[in-house]
This record gives C-alpha cells, sequence and structure tokens, in this order.
C-alpha cells in the first residue's frame, strides 16, 4: 500500500480494491487539524462511499459467484416435462399391449398368461430407475471416453459369431444365463451415438469435405456394420447408418455427398446384400405379392393386414384380439402394432403415431436448445434412432416395405432393448437440463 492512498480490502474474493477519491493523510495517518493518530473507526466507512461504487461492486461480487458455480450446475434446472410424459405414457401403452399381445402364446408355452408381462414390467422398471438416474449425469461426461464407446461396441460385435447363439436362424444373441440374454447390437446403437457425437465435434471444420469431412467418417463405421451383416443383422445396420447418416448432415456434411455416394455405391450394394441371400430375396418377392404364398412366406404379412383391417375405427376392444391366438407369430414382438390397430382400431394407431411424433418434435428442440454441438448431436441421433425404428416398424406390419426384424420402440417385447432405450431416455432428458435455462 503506497502512502497517501488508502485501499479496501474485499473479504471472499481475496483482492484489493482502490477506492475512486485520495486522502492526502501523510505516511502515520494522522489527523491534519488534531495532530493524532486517526484509529480503525475514524476511518471512513464502506456504507460512507458513493452508492455507484458499492453497486459495482456488487455486481462484481455476483460476477465472482458466477463464475465459481459447478461445471453440472444445470443439473438443478427442469427437465422437459412434456417429453417425460410422452416416454411414461409410451411405455405404459406399450406395457399394456404387451401384456394384451404376450397372453396366448405365453398361456401355450409357459402355462402362465403374465409370463412375458412381468419380465418386461421388471425390465421396465429398472429401465426407469436408471433413466432417472442417468438423467442426473452430466451428458458431457461421455465425451471424454468416445473412443472407449467405440472399442466397446466393436468387441461386443466380434464376440457374437465366437460365443452367441443362433436363434431362428440368425446369431444376434449373448446368453448370461438360460434366462437372461441381451443383443449387443442395442448398445451398440447407445454407443455409435456417443462415438459420433464426439468425433464430428472434433473434426467439425472439415465437415464439408468430401474425403475428410464425409468418406472418412463412414470408413469407420464400416467394421462395425460389417459385423452386424455376419450375424447377419440387416435391420440393426439400416438403423446405425441412418443415424450415423442423420448426425453427420446435421453436423455440417454437404447432403449431395450422401446423395452422390448412395447413388453409386449403397444402391448397388444393397441390391447386392438383397440377391446373395435367399431369405432377403424371397422376403421382397413376398411383399410385392403376400398372395402368392399366404400359407408359407406371406402367412405373417396377411395376418397383419387382416388384423388392421378388422380392427375398423375404434377395435374389437382391448384384449379382444383374434389374430394374437397363435395366427400372426409372436405377436408381441416385431407385429405388436398390428395387434394394437385391431384392438384400438384406427383411433388408438393415430394417438400412438401422435405420441411418436410429439417424442421426435421435443427431441429436436432439446437439440436446437442444447449449450453446445456435442448435446445437439447426441439429441438428433437418439431422436433419429426412435424415428427411424418407428417409420421401419409401422411400414413393414402394412406391408408398406419388405419384412424385417425391427421392433417398435416402447412396445415390442424384449427387455435389454427396452431397458437400453430408457436408458437413452434418460441422456435425453439430462440434455433437457442444459438446455432449460440457457442464457
Amino acid at each position: 500500500m503506497r502512502s497517501g492512498e488508502l485501499h479496501l480490502k474485499r473479504g471472499y474474493i481475496q483482492k484489493y480494491a482502490p477506492l475512486p477519491f485520495k486522502y492526502n493523510f501523510p505516511a502515520m495517518h494522522t489527523d491534519l487539524v488534531t495532530g493524532k493518530a486517526l484509529t480503525s473507526s475514524a476511518l471512513p466507512k464502506f456504507n460512507s462511499f458513493p452508492t455507484n461504487y458499492r453497486d459495482s461492486l456488487g455486481k462484481e461480487n455476483k460476477m465472482a459467484k458466477k463464475k465459481g458455480k459447478t461445471f453440472s450446475s444445470f443439473l438443478k434446472n427442469p427437465i422437459d416435462f412434456t417429453l417425460l410424459i410422452t416416454i411414461l405414457l409410451l411405455l405404459s401403452l406399450g406395457l399394456i399391449m404387451v401384456l394384451s399381445a404376450s397372453s396366448p402364446s405365453a398361456l401355450s408355452e409357459s402355462g402362465n398368461s403374465y409370463t412375458y408381462f412381468f419380465r418386461q414390467a421388471i425390465f421396465a422398471v429398472a429401465g426407469l430407475f436408471m433413466m432417472w438416474v442417468i438423467s442426473n449425469i452430466d451428458y458431457r461426461f461421455y465425451q471424454k471416453y468416445y473412443k472407449l464407446a467405440y472399442v466397446v461396441g466393436f468387441l461386443l460385435l466380434l464376440a457374437v459369431p465366437l460365443i452367441g447363439r443362433e436363434v431362428n436362424g440368425a446369431k444376434r444373441w449373448i446368453y448370461v444365463t438360460e434366462s437372461l440374454s441381451f443383443q449387443p447390437s442395442e448398445i451398440v446403437k447407445l454407443l455409435m451415438i456417443v462415438f459420433y457425437a464426439a468425433l464430428l465435434v472434433k473434426n467439425r471444420d472439415e465437415l464439408n469435405k468430401y474425403g475428410k469431412g464425409f468418406l472418412k467418417h463412414i470408413i469407420i463405421l464400416a467394421p462395425i456394420i460389417g459385423l452386424l451383416l455376419i450375424q447377419p443383422h440387416f435391420s440393426a445396420s439400416i438403423v446405425i447408418i441412418g443415424i450415423v447418416a442423420i448426425m453427420m448432415i446435421v453436423a455440417g456434411c454437404k447432403f449431395w455427398h450422401f446423395l452422390v455416394t448412395g447413388l453409386v455405391v449403397g444402391v448397388p450394394g444393397i441390391i447386392a446384400l438383397v440377391i446373395l441371400e435367399p431369405y432377403r430375396l424371397q422376403r421382397v418377392i413376398t411383399f410385392l405379392n403376400p398372395w402368392s404364398d399366404p400359407t408359407g412366406d406371406g402367412w405373417q404379412v396377411i395376418q397383419s393386414l387382416y388384423a388392421i383391417g378388422s380392427g375398423g375405427l375404434f377395435g374389437t376392444g382391448l384384449g379382444e384380439s383374434r389374430q394374437k391366438y397363435l395366427y400372426i407369430p409372436e405377436p408381441h414382438n416385431d407385429f405388436i402394432f398390428s395387434i394394437l390397430g385391431e384392438e384400438l382400431g384406427f383411433i388408438g394407431c393415430a394417438v400412438v403415431i401422435i405420441l411418436f411424433g410429439i417424442f421426435i418434435w421435443r427431441g429436436i428442440l432439446i437439440a436446437m436448445k442444447s449449450p453446445d454441438m456435442f448435446g445437439s448431436l447426441i439429441a438428433i441421433g437418439i431422436t433419429a434412432q426412435v424415428a427411424i425404428q418407428v417409420i421401419i416398424n409401422i411400414a413393414v406390419v402394412t406391408s408398406s416395405m419388405p419384412a424385417t426384424g425391427m421392433p417398435l420402440p416402447f412396445f415390442s417385447y424384449g427387455g435389454t432393448s427396452l431397458f437400453i432405450l430408457l436408458c437413452e431416455m434418460g441422456v435425453l432428458l439430462n440434455i433437457s437440463k442444459a438446455g432449460a435455462k440457457r442464457e
């Protein structure tokens, strides 16, 4: 402190702020009239300073407190309740439809019509708990482990041909016990969303280039798709390619890169995959004319159309489906939407489609409000996954495209699929917190 200039110490900020005026005291701080030494009580108080100076110090104090906030302070923000309510409604309707659609199959297989419902309900409760836990974890935590996400996904898919079990002609499942199994492809979807979100953020300055921006990121995905096709799991490959493509376009890749490459490489590749696998070619033929083999390959699609058609406007009533009595194979799985159409009619189908539309709308809105590019891309990836699966599933059930094993999110029976999906909902809700009070 220099002689002749008084300073005030600010407590918790731990720095000295100079006064806006000077007192020309001698070095010993004595009174100019009496000659006596000034005590601390005689020195000017903070309250006697000019008002505007006190205000400026108050603003400085508030800024210091603001800078001291934790990295995840947004976790106290409210979540997107519209999205949360939509998720809970879809989950509730899904459990009701699993109970209704699976009861005949469960009764014929185990003697208990609630077998499939109880299993699905257990995974739903566990998934809701994890959704709550993950919704309170800062989504930016995953960004630093994006390389690990790719490695784990690759190893999971690599393990399927080695230790997986073949079911219905495809080796897609890994059995932990005789009653507990999971599809690694469901986990890989989430891992690829995290990986590509971080990778695209890292390379965002090169995304408009064909080589370093488009081709590089497609080549990185090739090993994952290759392992999926070995299983074979064609539907999961379509979903992951669709998710990555949408994320890349949103991140800044040029659309014409996808268009040209798709026409030159993608379309011939898909045609080759269909021709080389007889069962895929047969599905295309069946799609073109299901009634050419009504008791064989066309049976499932025809029974699905019967179910939807007999539902009419208001449906036959909940639990009153006839096609679920072993006419449609495994009606609680990929063709559960046809049972929904039969029991709840056109109105019920419209309500479910509207709920999925609300979900997609809120997902896009969360992506737009996210405070950073990483959060936006994750939100877009999760929303795209649900949207792609819903569109393909409903298209297959209504015979608008060739049949493929695509589950309907929140509805189709599958414990691990539902559990992972609810974990993804937790990530999406966490991102909604970050954008809830964006300043």
